[in-house]
């Protein structure tokens, strides 16, 4: 097992590289070394690398960052619209990559991507898509997959509402409501909620659904609602709002021939039918921490990860036939571009 730290440059110091990627590479000790933290000001690198406990180097020329030899891998984490041509910039320059999910912006630019991608296959490239290494979803996975408890999955359904108003700093970052990507949070955030659906219960083949607008400030849409129809038989309901909140938990419900299931993140309940309802232990760390490890397995050991940018590309794809299927008022084929 290689145990040589990974040389990492962060490219990007917003919200979540500060909050969330930092401290998940920090935990992992041994396993990483941040050397650069490259942003496009010099304040907010400097603030990134002041999280770290060593010397950083700050930089706000990203082709001076790739050019450095010492660098390894680069985790870019960087508004939607821009991740497609960073992430290829930092392969052509020879590093390994993590970026940020979603993979891009719509699936024609997906495809783009990963063809171009396609010429730098010696370099190891993962999106960071955590919710595929939450324990909960894991843990379901199995459940349904696996150990045949709740017998076969019939229905499920998902309802998340989160008000995302002043008190929400994602709210405050322009980019994420400019526009310059299909669907606004309910493709940033939603890609998230379908990597789960589709890590458990198998692919969406076809959409139905509708959206809405409720408030101005969150555009395009702040709010959409879908019938999904699975692959393997399930038939299930998802709904995402951004436009209020509520004060009760949000958890994914499948109910099979034998059992149900009820999970969120860090909760994993289940019931066969007349039993009692089991809680599952589940590691405590979060998926973000869980992802970089298996990237640093990729990399040092050669073990496969479950974050390929064919499927964050899936992801896209389901969230952009919800949004086709509500312009058009009827039911979309999911374009399948997973074996």
């Amino acid at each position: 097992m290689g145990t040589k730290p990974i040389r990492l440059a962060i490219w990007g110091a917003g919200i979540f590289a500060r909050t969330t990627h930092i401290p998940s590479i920090l935990a992992l000790g041994e396993r990483y070394k941040i050397v650069a933290i490259c942003s496009r000001t010099a304040a907010s690198a400097e603030e990134a690398a002041a999280i770290v406990p060593y010397q950083v180097d700050t930089l706000t020329d990203p082709d001076a960052m790739l050019a450095r030899e010492d660098i390894e891998a680069v985790d870019i984490v960087l508004p939607i619209a821009l991740l497609p041509d960073a992430v290829i910039k930092a392969l052509a320059a020879g590093k390994h990559v993590i970026s940020e999910k979603p993979v891009a912006p719509t699936v024609a630019a997906g495809k783009a991507l990963l063809q171009r991608a396609a010429d730098y296959r010696q370099y190891h490239w993962m999106v960071a898509e955590n919710y595929r290494y939450d324990p909960a979803t894991v843990r379901a996975a199995e459940l349904v997959q696996l150990e045949k408890q709740i017998g076969r999955p019939l229905v499920c359904d998902w309802s998340v509402y989160i008000d995302l108003g002043l008190q929400n700093p994602y709210y405050h970052t322009s980019w994420r409501r400019d526009e310059s990507f299909p669907g606004g949070f309910v493709l940033d955030a939603g890609v998230h909620y379908i990597a789960t659906l589709r890590y458990i219960l198998g692919e969406i083949d076809a959409v139905s659904a509708q959206s809405a607008a409720f408030r101005p400030d969150l555009p395009p849409l702040d709010t959409l609602a879908a019938t999904l129809h699975f692959t393997r038989g399930v038939v299930g309901s998802f709904l995402i709002t951004f436009s209020a909140g509520a004060s009760w938990p949000m958890p994914l419900h499948i109910v099979g021939q034998r059992g149900t299931i009820t999970t969120q993140r860090n909760l994993l309940e289940y019931q066969r039918h007349g039993d009692q309802i089991h809680r599952l232990p589940l590691d405590e760390r979060q998926g973000v921490e869980l992802e970089f490890e298996a990237f640093a397995d990729t990399l040092r050991n050669g073990i496969p990860h479950r974050n390929p940018p064919v499927q964050a590309l899936q992801d896209v794809a389901v969230i952009e036939a919800m949004l086709q299927s509500a312009a058009i008022g009827q039911r979309v084929a999911v374009e399948r571009l997973v074996p």
